[in-house]
C-alpha cells in the first residue's frame, strides 16, 4: 500500500474510533441530544480530512450520506443507527483503499 493510502487508512480508523467513543459516551450518560451534536461536529471535521486524504469526490459522498428517518421512538437506538451509517461508509472506504493499495 502506498504511503498516502496508508495515511488515509489511519485517518479513517481514527475517525471511526472517535465516532465509537461518542456513541459509547452517549450510552453511558444517556444524553443523546449532546451526542447528536457531537456527531454533527465529528462529521464536519471528518469531511475535510477525507478530502485531504482520499479526495473531494469521496468527501462529498460522505457528506451526503444520510441515515434517513428513524421511527423507533428510542433516541439511543436512533443515534446508534446514525453512527452505524457513517461507520459502514468509512469501513467500506477503508476496505476499498486496502484492496486497491491506496492512492
Amino acid at each position: 500500500m502506498s504511503q498516502s493510502g496508508q495515511a488515509a487508512v489511519e485517518v479513517i480508523e481514527r475517525q471511526i474510533k472517535e465516532l465509537d467513543t461518542i456513541v459509547s459516551a452517549a450510552s453511558t450518560d444517556l444524553n443523546t441530544v449532546a451526542a447528536k451534536e457531537r456527531i454533527a461536529k465529528w462529521k464536519a471535521r471528518t469531511m475535510p480530512l477525507l478530502a485531504q486524504h482520499v479526495g473531494d469526490t469521496e468527501a462529498k459522498r460522505f457528506w451526503k450520506t444520510d441515515p434517513g428517518p428513524s421511527f423507533t421512538n428510542d433516541l439511543l437506538e436512533e443515534l446508534t443507527d446514525e453512527a452505524e451509517t457513517y461507520r459502514n461508509f468509512l469501513t467500506t472506504m477503508m476496505r476499498d483503499l486496502k484492496k486497491t493499495g491506496g492512492a
